[in-house]
């Protein structure tokens, strides 16, 4: 398998865009100070992406210094969230529905979950 690289620039840019429609979106909802600390925690982290290219962590997680073993960290990680949030999200919903309500938002997204992992699962068996 390849191993995909990103330019440097890519992860605080990204950070910076993700701060820029955290701040439009709190703008919009009528929190404009919420969306100031939004702005500034994602621009340091930004900044902090951008400056740190000595540091292989930093490299790693930006992605310009990604090899197999950060292929298999980040492989590792990305399921150990993914896990984290299915128990979440289960957990909220049977909370709701302990409580008799709907669990919304929360079933619906189990069943997002739920059916991007089998759809990928089938795509992902049927192309290799």
């Amino acid at each position: 398998m390849k191993v995909k690289r990103y330019p440097w620039w890519f992860m605080p840019l990204f950070s910076l865009g993700l701060g820029v429609a955290c701040l439009a979106a709190f703008w919009l909802g009528g929190d404009r100070d919420s969306g100031l600390v939004s702005f500034a925690i994602l621009g340091g982290v930004g900044l902090v992406f951008a400056a740190g290219g000595r540091s292989e962590a930093i490299r790693g997680l930006r992605g310009d210094g990604r090899d197999e073993y950060w292929q298999r960290l980040d492989l590792a990680a990305t399921t150990l969230a993914g896990l984290a949030l299915i128990l979440a999200v289960i957990a909220m919903c049977l909370w709701e529905w302990a409580h008799g309500r709907n669990g919304s938002p929360y079933a619906q997204l189990g069943a997002i979950g739920g059916l991007v992992y089998v759809v990928s699962l089938v795509a992902l068996r049927l192309r290799g």
